[in-house]
């Protein structure tokens, strides 16, 4: 426990100057994810007549008040205001209500009857940046917190999604004749959007491959399955970099993307602040010192 503790938060390792403006950057790519979803989803809102599928806060409350009068548009204005007030460092608790009127947001956006995967993520990071805020005081173990709360919530996240698929079908899963049927059903998707079927090179090898087709779901499988080892420093980019090697294999073979699954991998999965420490060594006395005040001025 205490390894993966240390892998997690490490509140002991002494922090650069490059971990300080990496998670600058982190939190500034989240807080658009955040907005971005917020405002489609506010116009989209005004469209929905009636609550399909009740999800989260809507199991007790109506909120079918959201698709009228433009409410949900407000809200997203709402959302962007605490946003910038949690940025800012204004008050410890702006993440927090940011994150119940995102909330608000999403149950009303897909109380029609389905869920968006990148939206939980993005609300995974919305939660630790909110619990950093008010858990943490100082800014060294607060960065450090919320990253180590990202890294072991998608671990398991990962992991969660391996053991359903198992709960569900078994090790049966892995078929290729499943990723068959998947790919027939995301054809007439494409058909009813574009009056076309076409399938590209892979869905083609594919379609002629079952042992192909079990290849590609057991590698996927195989890669959530591991995904505890976000929890470990010492494997965390390489089971990441499998994690979006199957995203992008699910984009080729079924045409679903996962945009903001990618980018928090991405930002998470490397050392990024390595990079920033030794372009900063490089600079002029001026040029560092000038950086080191701007970083100062961030935490």
């Amino acid at each position: 426990m205490t390894k993966i503790l240390n892998g997690l938060f490490g509140f002991d390792r002494e922090e650069t100057s490059g971990e300080i403006l990496f998670y600058r950057i982190f939190e500034l790519i989240m807080l658009y994810w955040v907005l971005l979803f917020a405002w489609k989803w506010g116009f989209y809102i005004q469209r929905i007549g009636d609550v399909i599928l009740p999800l989260g806060i809507a199991n007790y409350v109506d909120v079918s008040f959201m698709f009228i009068g433009g409410i949900s548009v407000w809200n997203a204005g709402l959302i962007t205001v605490f946003a910038t007030i949690g940025l800012f460092r204004l008050w410890r608790y702006a993440y927090l209500v940011t994150l119940l009127l995102l909330h608000l947001q999403y149950v009303s956006r897909f109380s029609l009857g389905e869920i968006s995967h990148g939206a939980n993520v993005i609300g995974v990071a919305l939660l630790g940046l909110a619990l950093g805020a008010i858990l943490f005081a100082e800014s060294t173990p607060r960065r450090r917190f919320v990253l180590g709360f990202c890294y072991f919530f998608l671990g398991l996240g990962y992991v969660s999604a391996a053991i359903v698929k198992l709960v569900a079908s078994g090790p049966l899963w892995v078929d290729g004749s499943h990723l068959w049927l998947w790919i027939g059903e995301r054809t007439v998707d494409t058909f009813s959007i574009t009056g076309s079927i076409s399938h590209n090179a892979l869905q083609e090898w594919i379609l002629d491959s079952r042992l192909l087709g079990t290849l590609l779901l057991s590698f996927g499988l195989l890669a959530e399955i591991f995904g505890f080892l976000f929890w470990f420093p010492r494997w965390r980019w390489i089971i990441m970099t499998l994690i979006i090697s199957m995203h992008v294999g699910v984009l080729l073979s079924m045409k679903i993307n996962f945009p903001a699954n990618d980018v928090i991998l991405i930002l998470l999965a490397y050392p990024w602040f390595a990079g920033i420490d030794r372009l900063m060594n490089n600079l002029d006395e001026r040029s560092v010192y000038r950086l080191r005040k701007l970083t100062n001025r961030l935490a």
